[in-house]
């Protein structure tokens, strides 16, 4: 008996924007990497799952077969018949195979390496998200060394160094009752 909890995670997948359906599409998110794992129904044609083994080797992603027949798949996912779908983010790719696994435990292995990809992009983007919240705050990174303890204090970022009277610059007088340039102004 098929899991109907599969077929609910395909729908919520779809609602999400990370289901790809139809022949064209699948092979397109295939080509393009953004595939993470292919799916296919039971009473597909062979030629549609030679098909997609062909996108599957091309985009490196795993291809199982579901319990589900097209016309199951379509009226679950409200469409027309479905043969083929593709999963794009690797989270509800994985959650799928593992479902799926204890329909079929030739897919386990598949299932924990899609597992072990969904927890490297979860690690992925929290970094990402702790990298952001640094940038917001305004956190030095980890890696800036201390100041040099003992040692006179540099200049100030970006400023530059006050003019000394031994610098050799010479500097213009005015009369008393001139104004400056508009150049030399201070505001």
């Amino acid at each position: 008996m098929a899991d109907p909890s599969i077929l609910s995670l395909l729908g919520l997948a779809r609602k999400a924007g990370q289901l790809v359906t139809g022949e064209e599409p699948v092979g397109a998110a295939c080509r393009a990497r953004h595939a993470k794992l292919v799916l296919v129904a039971s009473d597909a044609a062979d030629n549609t799952v030679r098909r997609a083994d062909h996108f599957c080797r091309t985009g490196n992603a795993p291809l199982l077969p579901l319990p589900f027949t097209k016309l199951e798949l379509g009226l679950r996912l409200s469409r027309g018949p479905c043969a083929i779908l593709a999963l794009t983010d690797a989270g509800f790719a994985a959650t799928t195979a593992e479902r799926l696994s204890v329909l079929n435990p030739d897919c386990a292995s598949v299932a924990a390496e899609l597992r072990l990809r969904a927890n490297r992009v979860l690690e992925r983007q929290q970094e990402q998200k702790r990298h952001e919240k640094n940038l917001r705050k305004g956190k030095r990174p980890p890696w800036a060394p201390p100041p040099p303890s003992g040692d006179p204090p540099s200049r100030p970022r970006g400023g530059r160094k006050p003019p000394s009277a031994s610098s050799g610059i010479a500097t213009r007088s005015r009369s008393p009752g001139s104004r400056p340039s508009r150049r030399n102004r201070r505001p």
